[in-house]
């Protein structure tokens, strides 16, 4: 599978790949247009509302060494932990951009117009730090947005603007990556979803890098992220459980947000921030969630892994085999694959299948 280099004219014009751990024919193959005719009155869609933030500042050390910081977390009002890269650019993997010269603590680092210091390093890796801004609250935010671009990726074609990694219902400035699985949802998917009967409702999580071209790094990603559930999405999961609707989640950063916030308040769902190191495994059994809306990916990525805890191998061995045959791309611009029992099956039967393939929240 090849990753999609640019983004496509319309957003929702991408392929879809159902997939129905609930049927004997449970690969379908069509457009994300079609997504409504999957999910019953009932359901509910949940996305992350998190808008991409220009992560991506390059500069120089105060010895001249040209350097690039790529922004991980926030980490409050002046700091955001950051991975460093040496010299070179987005048209090289980050795997061989060069590390940057050693910098200690206290190091001196300029962005254009904006000044940091680099205030910890991580144990895990020197390249992994936090950086301290000379501006603070609004100031730095607007520097980040005028000296900083996003994270480009060395398979495009060209640079990607701001606006092109952006969710149609993108709010406030938390994802360093953009929440991909959520890009090809337009106004116009959302609206019939509605008419149908379906609901959706938001949190947000700030997405993380997904790969720094650091091996130590990379292992231990992903790293801690925060979220924040709003009542008002806590009350419509609670209503659409208690209602036999099904719960999907648009993209990992989902699952993770509320089968973490779950997870560590004993199983039952609250409303508020947070912050979860939750990797999700094919073990893992999912409380919350019951099917989810993710880009595509080859069998041996660790995005894809994650499907198994709404799929069994062989299943998705199948729908691996199925999307490389039809040449899916895959990555942040790329097609799409829905995981959800019963999203194939009848109306009729969904009911039954919902309330047997998943436990109580609390239990």
């Amino acid at each position: 599978m090849k990753p999609a280099t640019t983004y496509p004219e319309r957003r929702d014009d991408v392929r879809l790949l159902v997939v129905d751990p609930a049927e004997e024919e449970s690969l379908r193959e069509t457009r994300t247009t079609a997504l409504p005719d999957f999910f019953a009155a009932g359901d509910l869609l949940v996305v992350n509302d998190a808008a991409t933030v220009p992560a991506s500042l390059r500069g120089r050390d105060a010895a001249g060494n040209e350097i690039e910081a790529r922004l991980i977390a926030a980490r409050g009002a002046d700091r955001f932990r950051a991975v460093l890269l040496g010299a070179g650019d987005w048209h090289q993997r980050t795997e061989d951009r060069p590390p940057p010269a050693t910098l200690p603590v206290g190091a001196r680092l300029r962005f254009g117009a904006l000044d940091a210091e680099i205030v910890a390093r991580a144990d895990v890796s020197p390249r992994l730090v936090e950086l301290r801004f000379d501006a603070v609250g609004d100031a730095l935010w607007a520097a980040l947005y005028r000296e900083g671009r996003p994270v480009q990726y060395s398979y495009l074609a060209h640079d990607l603007p701001l606006w092109a990694l952006q969710t149609v219902y993108a709010a406030r400035p938390w994802a360093f990556e953009m929440p991909s699985a959520g890009r090809p949802l337009s106004w116009e998917i959302l609206l019939a979803l509605r008419r149908k009967g379906v609901r959706w409702a938001s949190l947000t999580h700030a997405a993380g890098l997904s790969s720094t071209g650091d091996p130590a790094i990379d292992a231990a990603l992903p790293l801690a992220e925060r979220f924040e559930i709003p009542a008002a999405t806590v009350s419509a999961i609670v209503e659409t459980r208690a209602r036999d609707g099904r719960v999907v989640a648009v993209g990992t950063t989902v699952v993770r947000a509320l089968e973490g916030a779950a997870a560590g308040n004993g199983g039952v769902l609250r409303a508020g921030p947070g912050e979860t190191d939750l990797v999700i495994t094919p073990a893992f059994r999912p409380r919350v969630v019951d099917g989810i809306l993710s880009g595509a990916h080859a069998a041996h990525e660790s995005h894809f892994s994650l499907l198994a805890a709404f799929a069994g191998p062989e299943l998705l061995s199948a729908a691996a085999a199925h999307a490389e045959r039809a040449a899916f791309l895959t990555h942040e611009l790329g097609d799409s694959m829905l995981v959800l029992p019963g999203a194939l099956a009848g109306a009729a039967v969904r009911g039954v299948l919902r309330a047997a393939s998943r436990p109580p929240m609390g239990a």
